[in-house]
């Protein structure tokens, strides 16, 4: 977990953004939000009311409109206080990621030639594509690609996580970020931040809202909302018309004022959804940030609530990376504890993990240990161009390897690869495994099958997504049947085997020109074009300089499967958004029954059927409903930060069970709500 998650009910957060709620009153900040812009316009036009109300003598007590008015800024300043507690969030943890970022000294160098002469300057004047040194215990100074070295960097700073990591030069692992400190040996890194502005400083910007953008979506809700509000401001103005005109037929006073209409338009409009609105994309953003993953736009997490393709490298995603020794199998009429013994022995000093669960297995199953590195062994490390490695002992020549390598080998030797080794080899291949053949000078002893390990739980999660409509497609470089076999165990849908960067494209190309919206992970150079035509890509932090600027958001754990957690969250945005908007209008219903039949029941008796919550008086009703109007949206802040409970299941039940929830829900709440308080009010001789 990262250190820059924050409490939802952080004291702190909540003073600062009771202090704000009232910055946020100011007409340039109000005009954002046209839907609590109607409602800052209505407490101000009330509060007018009240003032003309103590010079004039009506039948409208000044105490009453004065109770609307200040309801009114209540509301409004409810509205400001979810916007503000949510941005609260995102801005104290872009204060614990400030805190990590600071001017040092950089030592910038000519040349990768001359790394030992360099000249000392601030690192607010490096520019791109500058070189710099830096050695165990200096801060990186800026974002770049390691260039030469290779050593331990502590990245904490910025991921939470304080296992140092390991950074070199080639391969994908060789991007640095500025303000993270190398712990051992020393780096010569290339400048590729532009103007100053480190990645730290782009996460920092997105994390305390200031470069969040409205997404398409949310302007789209928000569009319909100020059509509904055009709507209801129509509505009120032509009950005010009707209702003038019916009483001067009645020869009675009109029994609507101008302040209980507008106090009547105010609850009618969608107030809930706008206050409860811009909070919700923060709060999607924040959890987001807070899961350490940084979003480039507040689009590529809605995007992601509508995936239904994710593209899932195989190493370190569906399996757990590190191949291991599963099986011997003997040919040929070889010993199986023969063959244990010489894997062993060429495993001995093969640090990989691989090569480790070699002389691992072969303690397990033959006690094989003990073993001592004398002068009389000469090992062979592996090599790309021999594809096998072993050991020198006693005159005798141990390899292991790849199984064509070997094969060729003991060919030279004078030997024979049989059809038995051969077949086993291929059984192994088509099990989804890894076969390396050992072979004693010219002579083939058997078969190590190395098994890739998938994770615990993911064929769960994968049969997760697919019962929310989500296809599975696992990318990996294996054979055909090695990644078939893989697929069959861990679940997937479908698998690329082979994968070039030419095919992870193409097969993106393909599924978007059939409607399809498409995830994928990446790390390296080659993954840059793939994940440039991804609708929601997710670069590795560890990943390269192409990878991370190809992606539209970077996980800063890089953690491959993060790729799944960032379509919880996504969903999770749209479920939410979709919720409240649901329950805000369905409020409406209630509002209708609780307003409108004590309001004109004076001049139509007849109305006094539908006073089903039997409110008292029409001074009652209507503040009653203006004040649960206002309370509702304090009740639905945490919800609106928290968000909807992720569930997964299918979109059609997802719907049935918010509509259920929440649309039955918004009708029934209110109707309890306003009946409590109109109780309350008129116990305590308030309305």
């Amino acid at each position: 977990m990262s250190k820059n998650q924050v409490n939802i009910i952080d004291k702190n957060i909540i003073i600062k953004a009771i202090k704000d709620s009232f910055i946020k009153l100011n007409p340039k900040v109000q005009v954002k939000n046209p839907v609590m812009l109607l409602v800052y316009i209505s407490a101000i036009l009330t509060s007018i009311f009240w003032l003309i109300s103590l010079k004039e003598s009506k039948n409208i007590s000044s105490g009453y409109i004065i109770a609307i008015a200040v309801i009114l800024w209540f509301t409004s300043l409810f509205g400001n206080f979810a916007e503000a507690i949510a941005e609260g969030r995102g801005k104290a943890q872009a204060d614990s990621l400030r805190a990590s970022k600071k001017d040092v000294d950089a030592h910038k160098i000519k040349s990768i030639a001359e790394k030992n002469v360099f000249t000392t300057i601030s690192s607010a004047l490096l520019k791109r594509n500058d070189i710099v040194i830096v050695k165990a215990g200096e801060q990186i100074p800026a974002d770049g690609e390691v260039v030469e070295g290779a050593a331990s960097v502590d990245e904490s700073a910025i991921t939470g996580e304080s296992a140092p990591v390991i950074r070199e030069s080639g391969g994908d692992r060789s991007a640095v970020t500025g303000g993270t400190t190398v712990i051992s040996d020393w780096l010569v890194i290339k400048v590729t931040s532009e103007n100053g502005k480190s990645f730290l400083d782009k996460m920092i910007a997105m994390v305390e809202g200031a470069a969040r953008k409205k997404t398409p979506n949310e302007m789209a809700l928000q569009i319909f909302l100020v059509a509904l509000s055009v709507i209801f401001i129509l509505v009120t103005m032509s009950l005010y018309a009707y209702s003038a005109f019916s009483a001067g037929q009645a020869g009675m006073e009109n029994p609507s004022s101008a302040a209980t209409l507008i106090a009547l338009l105010v609850c009618l409009a969608p107030t809930t959804i706008g206050a409860l609105l811009s909070a919700i994309g923060i709060a999607g953003m924040s959890r987001l940030n807070q899961a350490n993953v940084l979003a480039m736009s507040g689009r590529a997490i809605e995007a992601a609530g509508d995936v239904d393709i994710l593209m899932l490298d195989k190493t370190g995603t569906i399996t757990l990376g590190n191949r291991q020794a599963s099986e011997f199998i003997a040919v040929d009429g070889n010993d199986k504890k023969a063959l244990a013994d010489a894997a062993q022995l060429a495993s001995l000093a093969d640090e990989t993990p691989e090569g480790r669960s070699i002389v691992i297995l072969a303690k397990k199953l033959f006690a094989i240990r003990g073993r001592h590195i004398g002068n009389n062994m000469v090992f062979q490390s592996f090599s790309a161009k021999t594809r096998m490695s072993g050991v020198d002992i006693d005159g005798e020549k141990i390899r292991k390897g790849a199984a064509d390598a070997i094969r060729q080998y003991v060919i030279a030797q004078g030997g024979i690869y049989s059809d038995e080794c051969a077949n086993a080899v291929k059984k192994a291949a088509e099990q989804g495994s890894t076969p390396l053949v050992v072979a004693r000078n010219e002579k083939i002893l058997g078969v190590i099958v190395l098994k890739d390990i998938i994770k615990q739980g993911v064929a769960e999660k994968f049969s997760d997504l697919r019962k929310m409509g989500i296809k599975t497609i696992m990318i990996t470089g294996d054979n055909p049947l090695t990644a078939a076999a893989i697929a069959a165990e861990a679940g997937v849908d479908d698998f690329l085997a082979e994968a070039t960067p030419e095919g992870k494209l193409k097969m993106i190309r393909d599924f978007q020109k059939k409607g399809h919206l498409v995830a994928m992970t990446g790390d390296g150079t080659n993954d840059a074009p793939a994940l440039a035509q991804a609708d929601v890509a997710v670069a590795m932090n560890t990943g390269t300089q192409a990878a991370k600027e190809a992606g539209n958001m970077v996980d800063l754990d890089s953690s491959p499967t993060k790729l799944i957690d960032i379509v919880r969250i996504g969903k999770q945005l749209l479920m939410t958004r979709g919720s409240l908007t649901t329950f805000s209008i369905a409020n409406d219903l209630a509002k209708y029954f609780a307003i409108i039949p004590p309001l004109f029941v004076s001049i139509y008796p007849g109305l006094s059927v539908l006073n089903i919550m039997g409110l008292h008086t029409p001074q009652s009703a209507i503040l009653s409903a203006v004040i649960y109007n206002a309370l509702i949206i304090v009740a639905l802040i945490p919800l609106a930060l928290k968000g909807v409970k992720y569930r997964e299941v299918s979109a059609g039940k997802l719907l049935s069970r918010n509509l259920l929830l929440y649309g039955v829900g918004g009708i029934i709440v209110p109707f309890i709500a306003i009946k409590i308080i109109d109780v309350i009010l008129t116990a305590l001789n308030l309305a």
